[in-house]
């Protein structure tokens, strides 16, 4: 019997197919080795049938209870997913969605996968899949969509795209093609970006983010321009902060996962609790043990530390009562107007005075530099005093000016911080 290592005959195939030529014929009068490799190929498809968890065999990792938990005991059991994964930062949502695909594609219940995550993180999810669970993931940019339209494309089955690349006008184009086969599984990474608020005046003000969630989950009144010619059968949301603090964005998120049942946020209020576990799961980090049955994370210890101020005309203590009443009488005043701006700002200037003096200096400098240009503006005309009210009701507390374009403060070289001014943390 010919004994040539099943290796060979593949960079054969691979030969013939560079050349134009066509693989041999697959038959039981072929190789034996050729035979045998595709018998155990058939095999191993159905090795789910005999092992439920055959994911965890074959992936390069062993997955730790909660994960497994989450899978084998929620994910799994639904016939339609529609699930929201809440559990803290750390806790390898990345490696669930994996076992979940992978169980998924052995089962044969599973073709197109799309994952949706911020730009940042388009490489990480494509190495943890493929060096994970050997699951191979195209990347998909806007130049990929200039010419060709890469959702239709032989590598389109499984495909990775920012959610800004995918929000933009030619991509979405692209995506709402008629000739684009239905995604079966659409995962949205860092779920709480998908922004939708209601206002004090009950106008709901959504992002051309969560209108794109809204397109492939088939809710109702698609907004005109974000209409597509297909749905995700399977819709999974990750997120490590579900909630914020705030009631509607949350309900917003729960509405993409049955948006015929929660049609409003009454509706979600008495939406039955153990019905809502079929829907989501949240585990914090000190529910996370290991195999062994050890916690996962240390034990998380927090206090509160109170520090005495230096007095006097110079002082930690005049610093801080002069910067309290400029952020009380200044952007008291901005209340009126946008109660989240002026408590985002307030918020920012207490973390650089909690930092540094330095850090403060730098915020108040920057502050004027943005207030001259304003000004500039307004007296040369390039911008009218109702564009600028507008634009101050548009401010979010998640645009945080600040943080977004100076988060790296250099600090002076005399300054230290963690001494006598972490003592102003209270703040």
């Amino acid at each position: 019997m010919n004994t040539k290592p099943t290796k060979d005959y593949a960079d054969q195939i691979k030969r013939l197919r560079v050349n134009g030529g066509t693989p041999p014929i697959l038959d039981f009068t072929a190789n034996p080795d050729i035979v045998r490799s595709l018998v155990e190929g058939e095999r191993l498809s159905f090795g789910h049938l005999a092992n439920p968890t055959f994911a965890t065999e074959i992936a390069s990792i062993d997955p730790l209870p909660h994960q497994r938990i989450a899978v084998y005991d929620y994910m799994l059991k639904q016939a339609r997913l529609r699930f929201l994964l809440a559990d803290d930062a750390g806790a390898g949502k990345t490696i669930m969605t994996g076992l979940y695909i992978r169980e998924m594609l052995s089962r044969r219940l599973l073709k197109r996968v799309l994952i949706v995550p911020p730009a940042g993180l388009v490489g990480n999810w494509r190495q943890e899949l493929k060096l994970l669970f050997s699951l191979p993931f195209n990347i998909v940019s806007g130049n990929d969509a200039k010419n060709n339209n890469p959702f239709i494309s032989p590598q389109s089955d499984r495909v990775i795209v920012s959610v800004d690349t995918l929000v933009g006008k030619k991509v979405f184009a692209r995506i709402a093609e008629d000739g684009v086969e239905p995604y079966e599984l659409v995962v949205f990474d860092e779920a709480h970006k998908l922004s939708c608020d209601r206002g004090a005046d009950y106008r709901i003000r959504k992002t051309g983010r969560y209108k794109l969630a809204e397109a492939i989950a088939c809710t109702q009144n698609v907004e005109r321009g974000w209409h597509l010619p297909w749905h995700a059968h399977h819709l999974l949301l990750l997120t490590a902060t579900p909630h914020m603090g705030k009631e509607y964005p949350y309900y917003a998120l729960w509405h993409l996962l049955e948006p015929e049942v929660l049609t409003t946020p009454e509706a979600f209020e008495q939406f039955p609790t153990e019905q809502r576990r079929h829907y989501f799961i949240r585990r914090t980090k000190e529910e996370m043990v290991r195999l062994d049955g050890n916690p996962l994370y240390p034990k998380r210890l927090s206090d509160t530390l109170g520090y005495a101020l230096s007095q006097g005309e110079v002082s930690e203590q005049r610093l801080y009562d002069e910067t309290t009443e400029y952020l009380c009488y200044v952007y008291n005043r901005a209340k009126l107007l946008n109660q989240s701006a002026a408590r985002l700002a307030m918020g920012v200037f207490q973390r650089r005075l909690a930092s540094s003096t330095y850090a403060l200096l730098c915020s108040l400098e920057r502050r004027i530099k943005k207030l001259d240009g304003i000004i500039d503006d307004v007296q040369s005309g390039r911008l009218t005093i109702e564009q600028l009210l507008t634009a101050q009701r548009r401010i979010r507390e998640d645009d945080d000016v600040f943080e977004s374009n100076h988060g790296q403060i250099c600090l002076h070289p005399q300054t230290r911080p963690g001494r006598r001014s972490a003592g102003l943390s209270r703040l």
